[in-house]
């Protein structure tokens, strides 16, 4: 397995394991939802409910956009090559590893640190479509983009 497919496989299984969290925590409020209303009443009942459903709201949005996050990672194809920076290449810049693809914590693999920056922000804009060699600037700090893979 190369590196960028290390890099990918590390990605998608944080990704899923999210989303297996989110599902299971949601599901764990819905019970204890259920548990609750069966023998309470009053005040303090309600305003618990009300709480439990906000929480399962909360995590709601945070298992789609977990979601939405293993969509964009499934279409990319993990051993394709170009020389334009495309969603999905591995990029090396000033000596720092790049994976554009979605906004992901940060991991290292094979002792070396790996960012995850989605094409939209400000630094994924920038690499966007460009090749080895192409030179920019972003808050008075100057790039360099070393490698493609």
């Amino acid at each position: 397995m190369t590196f960028k497919e290390k890099i990918y496989s590390h990605y998608l299984q944080m990704v899923q394991d999210r989303i297996d969290v989110f599902k299971d925590m949601i599901s764990g409020l819905t019970e204890d939802s259920k548990n609750d209303a069966k023998g309470s009443a009053g005040d303090k009942h309600e305003t618990a409910l009300s709480m439990m459903h906000i929480e399962q709201e909360k995590l709601t949005n945070k298992l789609k956009e977990a979601i939405a996050q293993k969509a964009i990672l499934d279409k990319i194809d993990a051993v394709k090559t170009t020389e334009n920076i495309i969603s999905g290449s591995l990029v090396k810049a000033n000596g720092i590893y790049l994976y554009v693809s979605v906004a992901l914590p940060k991991i290292a693999i094979d002792g070396i640190n790996v960012i995850a920056l989605s094409p939209q922000s400000p630094l994924g804009n920038h690499l966007m479509g460009n090749k080895v060699g192409f030179q920019f600037e972003i808050n008075k700090t100057h790039y360099t983009i070393q490698s493609v893979e």
